[in-house]
């Protein structure tokens, strides 16, 4: 259990913060907002993403088959592949969130890269040569082929069902969470956002997917960095940050209690994490097709490996973020002392505290939260099509021809972000 006060006054950093105040006596500070500058950098990564879109989309005549479009034509190379499943897998909710459980929880959240090695090391193993031999793009092709078409089509349906659901979320939780804090327009984050991601998606395919999630790491990375260096900065040094995190129990790698009702244990990231994240790896829509896209088996291997060293470098980023976080904040609480209200502002809150006098940086992290946002939703809307043609249209209409299936897949694809948008909207 920890203890914060309310608003202390905090040990002197070589340059004033906001937090530096008491509550007593006085209002909590003005609200943050992004500059035109931060609006410049988040549109510039919307504008890059959308180039490698049409670029994708027009080259060597575009997309003839719709192998082509969900597969790239099985012709994609280790290195984006594994760099796209690191994307998607951080999504938004991530990139705001696990910063502000290191923060709150510490660093253990790190065994987390070794439930992913284990997942990464019993997929490569066990799944991935199973649908790779098989030469399938929709998993649930698997199913027909082990029990039933029935059991397939309920498989198609759920997956369909609950994807659109967690689209949605992915979509708006962010939006939300920066209104909250710097007044972000919701509908014009959600528009803007959706209708960028949806395009790219429709006009390059399965290629601008991974190759907009390759850029998009870059920007996550880009984002954390700029945090942890001015963080550091203004604490004093990595040794400093290190040594009030430790003073604070958030250097706290060694609990391995067994009691399942603890909120995180080595135990619960490294056997409950490798059970949660071998269904994602393993059978999930989302990252078979991905994989199932590289030139070789050999390939998809590797691509899984790039995928744990992205995974493991994004991770430890956002926690170094949170250890940074604890250093800064550790005797002002911004969410006891009401200048947010809820622990997953903490991270945009920071960024406009420690960035008040860099235009433009706080736009680089808005572009890194976002960032999660779009490789998950077009990977989501790409899988959505892809079991929506192979185990939907396909069977009904055999006689179409590669173009005209190759239409209907972009027509779904285009067709995905309604429901999506509409489970954000009723949110």
């Amino acid at each position: 259990m920890f203890c914060f006060r309310a608003c202390g006054r905090p040990q002197p950093f070589p340059q004033p913060l906001r937090i530096a105040q008491p509550r007593d006596g006085h209002s909590p500070p003005g609200p943050l907002t992004f500059s035109l500058w931060d609006y410049g950098v988040f549109g510039l990564m919307l504008l890059v993403s959308t180039g490698i879109g049409l670029f994708h989309g027009l080259s060597k005549g575009g997309q003839k088959t719709s192998e082509d479009f969900f597969t790239g034509g099985r012709r994609m190379a280790a290195v984006p592949v594994g760099l796209s499943l690191s994307a998607s897998f951080m999504s938004a909710i991530q990139v705001l969130g696990v910063p502000a459980e290191a923060y709150r929880y510490g660093s253990k959240f790190l065994w987390m890269c070794l439930g992913q090695l284990l997942n990464t090391l019993l997929t490569a193993h066990l799944f991935l040569p199973v649908f790779y031999r098989l030469g399938l793009t929709s998993t649930y092709e698997y199913l027909e082929r082990r029990f039933s078409r029935r059991v397939r089509l309920c498989g198609t349906v759920q997956y369909i069902a609950a994807t659109v659901l967690y689209t949605g979320i992915v979509i708006y939780a962010p939006a939300l969470i920066l209104n909250q804090v710097t007044g972000l327009d919701i509908w014009a984050s959600l528009l803007s956002t959706g209708a960028i991601c949806t395009f790219y998606t429709t006009i390059g395919g399965m290629k601008a997917v991974i190759w907009t999630d390759v850029f998009q790491v870059f920007v996550m990375l880009s984002g954390f960095i700029a945090v942890i260096i001015r963080g550091l900065l203004l604490a004093g040094g990595p040794a400093r940050v290190l040594a009030i995190a430790a003073n604070g129990s958030r250097v706290n790698f060694g609990d391995f209690n067994p009691d399942p009702r603890s909120r995180y244990t080595f135990w619960s990231f490294v056997l409950g994490g490798t059970l949660l994240w071998l269904s994602m790896y393993g059978v999930n829509q989302a990252q078979v097709q991905r994989y199932v896209a590289c030139r070789s088996e050999r390939e998809a291997r590797i691509a899984l490996l790039v995928n744990q060293v992205g995974l493991f470098c994004i991770v430890s980023s956002a926690v170094a973020c949170g250890l940074v976080m604890f250093a800064l904040y550790k005797d002002c609480d911004p969410l006891l002392a009401g200048y947010i209200s809820a622990p997953d502002q903490y991270m945009p809150y920071l960024v406009l505290d420690i960035f008040q006098t860099s235009p433009g940086v706080p736009g680089l992290f808005l572009a890194c939260a976002y960032s999660g946002t779009l490789s998950t939703a077009s990977t989501s809307i790409n899988a959505m099509a892809a079991v929506t043609v192979e185990d939907l249209v396909k069977p009904r209409m055999p006689a179409l021809s590669p173009r005209r299936l190759t239409l209907v897949s972009k027509g779904l694809c285009e067709w995905g972000r309604v429901p999506a948008h509409g489970r954000a909207a009723l949110s």
